[in-house]
């Protein structure tokens, strides 16, 4: 082994490990938990015990995870880039403890590689087998799934998995590394301008600037300029399967409203499809902390939302691929639509679910262009706050949003400006979160303020600030800025297709009847537009898409179960949804509204 890579707040693994006893890596956050011995049995009744090796590998780095491991006796290391120079380790499990993580839930290849370093057994369990059991066992499902999620949280922090090699200034490396972070994926970037590692692998693998950006994975993968479905297919994230492309509901989003939808419309009997064109979660994914969330008296951060509905929804056999970003919708002579995406394919539903959310505006003032994605971000995740351990930083927006990600930078950064063109922050932000930001002593709140300039080169130096009561300018010396101001939709590809409002949010209910551009498309349905319906019958429009929604998490979630009680309705159900009707499944079978067509629960 060469050396240890700890992550913040592990003890590293001695050296000494390597020549006899591995210590194990201390249990942090709930990541490794040790099972009980009745867990074990319980588990063992529908695994098979397995005799290992030294050096028996368990789990190899970028394959596919299709097996989960129960450590009986002796000792497992987790290691990245296995058999390489650069193998280490990143943390040792013994007897109680299970192997794998969230990619192990997803089907998604492997991460890094489990081997065995001192002679012991394992239980094995298959996918299949594990979902059976915890699908009846929720404390030990729900042990997995907190691990699982902290685990992945871990290996993204740490920089695990594969390499992004490309310039700052590159549009496609700011793609590829927003695509990265948005999935919640294992990488490093590596910057071609600043950094030598980038001039020693282009050298390695004989590769000129030009082509950048590069991913390189294990030093056996190397993709040129890869297309985000090229990137997303190497991981193994979800895709749709070839063939089968008709069913009951398409969903396009897959923030809370369109996860929520694709839950109690699986869970309810109707065939299923979720499409993203870039990350499951939506923006709420990107929250640090959402602590107004009912249920959640703690708070979740928006990842771990995310991951609990994406598995929720696998749970009842909604179909989920990304990225899929559609292009069109136009309706088909059997009452049903079609949705055409950016690849060429596309979808037949007999309803539509529009769930795309809205995009954080770009903040547009001189310098800004150049430094974004590397000094500029429009999301505060772990990837951006580690790179705030030591310089201040600056916040822009007074909405929960903003004040969000101040609480949670201020974890990390020694100082947060948070800007705020208005005259307070109650105007568009929650009490406790008002509350929080005033009282951190890391945070200074600067009312009447807006940025008129970023400066810096390779990376942001400073700000011009100006006080837009006075007209007074001022510098702020600050290393990285978040911007959060206001949202613009993602409904260019619906414009002239179905009625939107001034600002581009669709219209649902009474307003987009009346602004119906084919108004022959009601007469003879002997029925209005229903209260989420947009301007064509069976579509309908949910979350922060929606013209006049309530931009919260959990109005987003309410309407997209709302939604599909209203789908059942325009597809001639019951409106109790299961009571009564049929619904129309690939082959044409009739099937109760109440039949889950998948029992693969991690939720009891």
């Amino acid at each position: 082994m060469s050396g240890d890579q700890s992550l913040p707040g592990e003890e590293p693994v001695p050296e000494e490990a390597d020549e006899a006893a591995f210590w194990e890596t201390p249990d942090i956050y709930g990541a490794y938990p040790r099972l009980t011995e009745d867990q074990i049995a319980r588990l063992a009744e529908h695994g098979q015990r397995r005799i290992m090796a030294p050096d028996d590998v368990l789990i190899r780095e970028g394959e596919r995870c299709e097996t989960f491991f129960v450590v009986l006796s002796g000792t497992v290391a987790v290691v990245e880039d296995y058999g390489t120079p650069e193998e280490h380790v990143l943390r040792v499990h013994g007897p109680g403890r299970f192997i794998g993580e969230l990619g192990l839930l997803y089907g998604q290849v492997a991460f890094y590689t489990a081997v065995a370093r001192e002679p012991g057994e394992v239980l094995v369990v298959s996918l299949d087998q594990l979902r059976h059991l915890v699908s009846q066992d929720s404390t030990i499902g729900d042990i997995v799934l907190r691990a699982c999620l902290c685990r992945r949280a871990l290996l993204v922090g740490q920089g695990a998995g594969f390499r992004i090699i490309g310039s700052r200034y590159s549009p496609d490396t700011r793609r590829l590394r927003e695509f990265a972070v948005r999935n919640r994926l294992p990488h490093r970037w590596i910057d071609l301008e600043t950094d030598e590692e980038a001039e020693e692998l282009l050298r390695r693998f004989g590769v000129g600037p030009a082509e950048t950006p590069l991913v390189i994975w294990r030093d056996t993968t190397l993709l040129r300029n890869p297309s985000n479905a090229e990137l997303a297919r190497l991981i193994g994230l979800p895709s749709l399967p070839a063939g089968n492309r008709h069913g009951d509901v398409l969903i396009v989003g897959s923030g809370p409203a369109g996860l929520a939808a694709a839950v109690y419309a699986a869970s309810e009997g109707l065939s299923t499809t979720v499409v993203e064109a870039m990350a499951t979660g939506g923006q709420a994914a990107t929250s640090s902390r959402i602590e107004n969330l009912l249920g959640f008296p703690s708070g979740i951060s928006g990842a771990e939302l995310a991951e609990r509905a994406v598995l929720q929804a696998d749970k009842f056999g909604a179909r989920i691929s990304l990225p899929l970003e559609a292009t069109g919708l136009h309706p088909k002579g059997d009452d049903h639509y079609v949705v055409a995406f950016a690849d060429g394919s596309e979808i037949a539903a007999r309803a539509v679910v529009l769930a795309m959310g809205a995009r954080y505006r770009r903040l547009q003032v001189p310098g800004i262009e150049r430094l974004e994605g590397t000094s500029v971000h429009y999301s505060a995740t772990v990837y951006e706050a580690q790179q705030c351990r030591t310089d201040p930083v600056a916040v822009v927006g007074g909405g929960n949003s903003a004040g969000q990600a101040v609480l949670f930078l201020a974890g990390y950064a020694p100082k947060v400006h948070l800007l705020v063109r208005g005259a307070s922050l109650e105007a568009n932000m929650s009490r406790y979160l008002v509350d929080q930001v005033e009282r951190h002593p890391r945070v200074e709140v600067m009312l009447h303020t807006e940025v008129t300039e970023v400066i810096g080169q390779e990376v942001l130096e400073e700000l011009d600030v100006v006080d837009n009561r006075t007209g007074g300018h001022r510098r702020l010396a600050v290393r990285s800025l978040f911007v959060f101001t206001g949202a613009d939709p993602h409904t260019e590809w619906l414009a002239g297709i179905i009625a939107l409002d001034s600002r581009g949010f669709i219209l649902t209910g009474p307003e987009a009847q009346e602004a119906c551009a084919y108004p022959e498309v009601w007469h003879g349905r002997g029925r209005s537009s229903m209260t989420l319906e947009a301007s064509l019958p069976g579509v309908f429009a949910v979350g922060d898409v929606r013209s006049g929604s309530v931009k919260r998490v959990a109005s987003a979630a309410g309407e997209g179960a709302m939604a599909i009680h209203f789908v059942h309705r325009h597809l001639g159900h019951s409106a109790v949804p299961g009571t009564t009707g049929t619904s129309a499944v690939a082959g044409g079978s009739d099937v109760s509204p109440r039949i889950r067509h998948k029992e693969s629960p991690w939720f009891a």
